[in-house]
């Protein structure tokens, strides 16, 4: 009989076998595990960065961008409101928005004729405030009436008559008895008739 294979055993496992395999699913686990952490590491930054980039643009509309209307009022000069009526209206624009313009330190002109010929009439620039209703020096017009404004300079022919205006009546000007001034007034007038002569600051010939 043979007895060559009795003491023969089956081979053992490779002592490193068994974990070895566990250490290379532990090891697969692992790298899923950083790619997921570091995609969602990149998905949070880029978020930022578009955040960021947001906010970067809009500070740059806001401060860079167009301003508003009422930024383009030169407060230190007159300024010349044109309404759709034909009517123009001089002063200081004190408030300026969608819905109305307030409109202070008001003057506007009025047109007498000494002839039949349009040439020889004469254009007088008239302060508010003498009318026959006296109105507060400030007028508040609609928006949609308003067909443009302007600011003036110094040197023009409105300024100049302003503050030779305001140089003779220091302490404002000084309505006539207004129960003559409709009766006195026989001018054709670009604003409500019944303006007292004596509110006017200038005359120029056309």
């Amino acid at each position: 009989m043979d007895f060559s294979n009795r003491n023969v055993q089956a081979p053992a496992a490779a002592p490193g076998g068994q974990s070895s395999a566990a250490g290379t699913s532990s090891g697969k686990k692992n790298n899923k595990f950083n790619q997921g952490k570091w995609g969602r590491i990149g998905t949070v930054a880029a978020v930022l960065i578009i955040a960021i980039l947001l906010c970067a643009a809009i500070v740059v509309a806001a401060v860079g961008g167009a301003k508003p209307e009422s930024k383009y009022v030169e407060t230190g000069n007159l300024q010349a409101v044109f309404l759709n009526t034909g009517q123009v209206y001089f002063g200081n624009i004190k408030s300026l928005n969608s819905k109305y313009v307030v409109l202070t330190n008001i003057y506007y002109l009025q047109t007498s004729s000494n002839g039949s010929s349009n040439s020889n009439a004469n254009v007088t620039l008239v302060k508010l405030g003498c009318e026959l209703h006296e109105p507060f020096d400030q007028m508040v017009i609609n928006r949609d009436q308003v067909t443009f404004w302007e600011n003036l300079q110094d040197g023009g022919q409105v300024a100049k008559a302003v503050k030779t205006f305001q140089q003779q009546n220091p302490n404002g000007q000084k309505c006539a008895d207004q129960s003559t001034s409709s009766s006195s007034n026989s001018s054709t007038s670009t604003q409500p008739a019944g303006t007292s002569n004596s509110n006017s600051t200038t005359t120029t010939s056309h």
